[in-house]
């Protein structure tokens, strides 16, 4: 069983030193290149998942004694399975025209399109700026309508407290008569 363990182990170091190195060619690669070696490297990250899924079953299956230094042994593979895939994201956006070209415009130069994008932006925030005044100012709003309630709910409050007071209190004097009353009919 730990053969099968080690065998994934091998795997995966050589699929891993593989991702690496294309992982630090990616940044300078350009167009159908980039997006070619950027296809290869999810495919073999992809690789590299299901046989960190398999080295997971091959453990489950290690007797319980065993099993803790596989364990850790997994747990520095994940943690180096996610340090290549954050290394991966970062390359493929770095020295990007690509992404530069994105957030600028559709090319970058053209004034005319950056300050249409810009009156755009404007506008949306103008929108965005009202809606959160309207929902603040309903939120105030609701805030007043609640400490209104609340303070109509102390007033209910106190009044069912007095009453519930004068109810006891008949409740005592009932009392008081009923035994009078009984007195007298003894007597």
């Amino acid at each position: 069983m730990s053969s099968d363990f080690e065998s994934y182990e091998q795997d995966f170091a050589v699929l891993t030193a593989d991702i690496t190195g294309r992982i630090g060619k990616v940044p300078k690669l350009v167009g159908d290149e980039k997006k070619q070696m950027v296809a290869n490297v999810e495919k073999q990250l992809e690789e590299a998942r299901e046989l960190l899924e398999q080295m997971e079953l091959e453990v489950r299956e290690i007797p319980p004694q065993s099993r803790g230094m596989y364990s850790s042994r997994m747990r520095s593979y994940k943690q180096e399975m996610g340090k290549l895939e954050a290394d991966f994201k970062r390359s493929r956006i770095a020295y990007s025209d690509e992404v530069r070209n994105e957030l600028l415009g559709d090319d970058g130069n053209s004034s005319e399109n950056q300050r249409a994008h810009l009156l755009d932006n404007t506008e949306r925030l103008e929108r965005s700026s009202r809606r959160l005044e309207a929902g603040y100012q309903i939120a105030v709003e609701t805030e007043q309508i609640g400490q209104e309630m609340l303070e109509n709910l102390s007033h209910d409050r106190e009044k069912i407290q007095r009453a519930r007071e004068r109810l006891r209190e008949t409740d005592a004097n009932l009392g008081k008569s009923s035994r009078i009353l009984t007195g007298m009919l003894r007597r």
